[in-house]
């Protein structure tokens, strides 16, 4: 046995080592506590704060800002180098959402994919989604988004004044993703126009502020309190396991295409997920796939419309690359830089998520001297980083040039958001972006967009939310070429297989 000499010289040994150790970490903790919150206006930390407002506060209060009110706390990032900084820097420390009931845990159950908490099943959901998503996979979806690309453009061709509700039409592609199956294309189909009801609820719930329960958890036990939320969540729940039981039943028979809800069900243990997850993770990427990219594109279009002489360059370029007698189809896109260029410059002049999606600070995070507690909402603003003078000079102007070197190649030390930050940006960024792409050069390809005089854009008419959607504008779309021909040479263009 050691002696007492012997314990107590280890003692001392072991002391000598944890005591600084502890001292650091104790002035570490009361330093961090005594930093200030970044600065901001005298504003409640709860609700709604439109993007431009948001901006206006930047200019005067910073790049970062803050408003606080009793144990809440709200921080929005504002410029392009702090989201560098803090949102993608510290990824890590801001993988989590705050807490929503009403959106959350009322209508999505706990198992709405964009606002889980951190833990083991955001973590199955990232694992599933990814590896369905990533570049390899996304580019065998690459046939079947040029099919429904061309259907959009002869769609157009036909109803022009009905150029939106086109657009929506194109989440047939994410339908036969998850699904195996595509929607008619009928305006009138039941499932689309469901999805069109429900998509609008689930927004406006994700506003912080929308619903007094946020504020007031105990709000939910009490009788008749979130009848809507409840319906809405029961009918949410019976479209998604109806969708999961076809698959299901078509497995059965032997007759399911290929898609992901086929390989969750497939394939349960290796998944993780149970029956629930699978019908809410499989419901989240059609909700986050379908309605994000339709308001994207219908930007691009109000972008080409409402800015002629930017358009007129993209089908300079188109018709010296592809010409006249075909169509551009992907194995084109590294030589349209002037394309690419001006689909960025119309996500950064009218972002898709202008006030970003909440995340949640697990530890504090130090930042120029200032900090950002542990449980404080973090907001990366896309509309304010967008307007970041010193990456995007000129914010104000539609520029899709600021995208190019001096060569007419797409910068690479340039880089926007549009697909939010750090380990919560959307694991559907090259679906979404093959999409865009080949939508936006089928319609530049075949029509001259222009404002109709009798109508003119109004280019800041969208709606408030978390996903800003276009009121409903007019554009004239006038055929760049003999009608004839392009229907001939869209008609042939790609055929509808068993992608």
């Amino acid at each position: 046995m050691e002696n007492i000499a012997q314990v107590g010289f280890k003692a001392g040994l072991c002391a000598l080592f944890i005591l600084p150790i502890a001292r650091a970490l104790y002035l570490r903790i009361s330093q961090s506590c005594s930093l200030p919150l970044p600065p901001g206006p005298p504003a409640s930390p709860v609700g709604h704060h439109p993007a431009a407002l948001v901006e206006q506060w930047i200019e005067t209060y910073g790049p970062v800002i803050s408003m606080h009110n009793a144990d809440a706390v709200l921080v929005i990032v504002g410029r392009h180098e702090e989201a560098l900084e803090i949102m993608e820097k510290n990824g890590a420390c801001l993988a989590d959402r705050p807490p929503s009931i009403a959106g959350g845990e009322i209508l999505g159950r706990g198992m709405r994919f964009v606002q889980m908490r951190v833990g083991d099943r955001l973590r199955n959901f990232r694992k599933t989604a990814h590896a369905h998503l990533q570049l390899r996979s996304a580019q065998t979806y690459e046939p079947m988004q040029a099919f429904h690309a061309r259907n959009a453009v002869l769609d157009i061709l036909n109803e022009p004044s009905l150029h939106q509700r086109h657009i929506k039409r194109l989440p047939s592609v994410i339908f036969r993703v998850v699904y195996g199956k595509t929607t008619p294309t009928a305006l009138d189909d039941p499932y689309l126009l469901q999805l069109q009801r429900m998509i609008p609820r689930i927004q406006s719930a994700m506003i912080p502020g929308a619903y007094l329960v946020d504020k007031y958890p105990l709000l939910r036990y009490v009788p008749g309190y979130g009848r809507d939320l409840k319906a809405w969540s029961e009918e949410e729940y019976s479209m998604l396991f109806g969708k999961l039981n076809w698959v299901r039943n078509e497995m059965a028979k032997n007759t399911a295409p290929h898609s992901i809800t086929r390989d969750l069900l497939s394939r349960p243990e290796e998944h993780a997920l149970s029956d629930g997850e699978m019908a809410y993770l499989s419901g989240s990427l059609i909700g986050a796939g379908s309605d994000t990219t339709a308001v994207a594109i219908s930007t691009i279009i109000m972008a080409a419309a409402y800015f002629p002489h930017a358009q007129a360059k993209v089908q300079e370029e188109l018709d010296t690359v592809i010409g006249r007698d075909s169509a551009p189809a992907f194995s084109d896109r590294h030589l349209l830089p002037q394309l690419q260029a001006f689909i960025l410059e119309a996500l950064r002049w009218r972002p898709v998520n202008p006030i970003g999606f909440p995340h949640r600070a697990t530890k504090d995070i130090i930042w120029k001297g200032y900090r950002i507690p542990a449980g404080a909402t973090v907001f990366g603003n896309h509309w304010a980083i967008g307007r970041d003078p010193a990456v995007y000079p000129d914010p104000e102007t539609f520029n899709p040039q600021r995208w190019l070197d001096n060569d007419g190649r797409l910068k690479e030390n340039m880089r926007l958001f549009t697909f939010g930050f750090g380990r919560r940006a959307c694991p559907g960024t090259h679906v979404a972006n093959r999409s865009m792409f080949i939508v936006t050069a089928l319609i530049l390809w075949s029509f001259k967009l222009s404002e109709d005089p009798s109508a003119p854009i109004d280019d800041m008419a969208f709606s408030k939310g978390v996903v800003s959607h276009q009121l409903p504008f007019a554009v004239c779309f006038d055929t760049r070429m003999e009608e004839s021909k392009l229907r001939k040479i869209l008609e042939s263009y790609v055929e509808e297989t068993e992608f």
